[in-house]
């Protein structure tokens, strides 16, 4: 092998290696342009399921605080029930106690008791004056004076 060989293959060489270079370059870029949009993709779809299960969370939230409310709002309910029925029940007793007290006062302290109609120039009076057990009724026609 002479000293034109060894040129020649050297060029050749360093044709190829070049073209091997220049090949590695392009098939590197290209990689590193699919990789970047490969990631690009993957930030998108990330994003996009962040998004979904914020969503559903907030969903998710809502429909808890509508059922604690629904509870809240029963359980304030069922209290004011409880609170009126006790109301109802005490109003009742003291609808009793008033009863037997009036009745009471009545027959041991007497009443008063009267109607009056108003006629033309006289006033007719009737009255019912009870005293426990005795009684006085009272029946009076008074004449009014007329101012001419």
């Amino acid at each position: 092998i002479g000293p034109e060989e060894k040129i020649i293959m050297t060029e050749r060489s360093a044709a190829v290696f070049i073209q091997a270079w220049w090949r590695g370059t392009l098939v590197r870029r290209t990689l590193l342009h699919a990789a970047l949009r490969a990631w690009i993709i993957q930030c998108w779809w990330r994003q996009v399921l962040e998004k979904l299960l914020a969503k559903r969370r907030r969903m998710v939230l809502e429909f808890y605080v509508q059922q604690e409310w629904a509870a809240v709002r029963l359980q304030s309910w069922v209290r004011m029930w409880c609170v009126r029925q006790r109301y109802c029940r005490l109003l009742n007793a003291v609808r009793i106690i008033q009863v037997y007290w009036r009745w009471h006062t009545c027959h041991s302290r007497g009443f008063i008791e009267g109607h009056y109609e108003l006629k033309e120039n006289q006033l007719d009076i009737q009255l019912e004056i009870s005293l426990g057990s005795q009684a006085c009724k009272v029946q009076q026609c008074i004449p009014l004076p007329l101012k001419e």
